[in-house]
């Protein structure tokens, strides 16, 4: 099914001038920085601005898709329950599911299958951009409601599986160094009585 079928596809944003820092401003301004390389959101550094009247229908929901649309990474971003008033900067591409789960379409856009493929779809010879036509034009596999679950929770569970491989490669690095140190450094043999 195309993703045009599956979700609502639009621009972020597009704001008239430079954006500045606004330390009382009533929004956060989503923008690439704002996104990690592992696709994570992150608003606590997040310009903040006062948005326009009658702008709210512009502001960022949980379950929302942000997509960096140009750039070296074609990444996606899911927007978390709780998120404060933000709203996604232009060019980046929001995606706003309305007909499969937030977390599988968000999964399967940032799988490298799918990134090959947005890869394709990127226009313009020195920044190459997708565009949100594109963007709707883009097969996606869809799954029942209970797979596509079934799916979220595996990746899930393989990611916090990478997590702790991590985790234990980086303690078993410690432990080796550990007792090669104590290897290079003995104790002095204490004399017996």
């Amino acid at each position: 099914m195309k993703l045009g079928g599956l979700a609502e596809v639009q621009m972020g944003y597009p704001f008239r001038s430079r954006l500045e820092h606004d330390p009382q401003g009533d929004v956060a301004v989503i923008q690439m920085k704002d996104i990690d390389d592992a696709n994570l959101l992150h608003t606590k550094e997040a310009t903040r601005v006062t948005l326009p009247k009658g702008k709210t229908h512009h502001l960022l929901r949980a379950g929302d898709l942000l997509l960096r649309s140009r750039g070296r990474s074609n990444g996606v971003a899911l927007v978390a329950q709780g998120i404060d008033r933000a709203v996604l900067s232009a060019p980046m591409l929001l995606i706003r599911p309305h007909g499969v789960l937030p977390a599988y379409l968000c999964w399967y856009l940032n799988a490298p299958a799918t990134q090959a493929q947005l890869a394709a779809l990127a226009e313009g010879t020195s920044v190459r951009m997708i565009s949100a036509e594109a963007l709707k034009a883009l097969e996606v596999a869809l799954p029942s409601l209970a797979a596509q679950q079934r799916i979220v929770q595996a990746a899930a569970l393989a990611e916090q599986e990478q997590m702790l491989l991590a985790r234990i490669a980086t303690l078993r690095q410690r432990l080796t160094m550990h007792m090669l140190m104590k290897l290079a450094h003995p104790l002095p043999e204490r004399a017996t009585p």
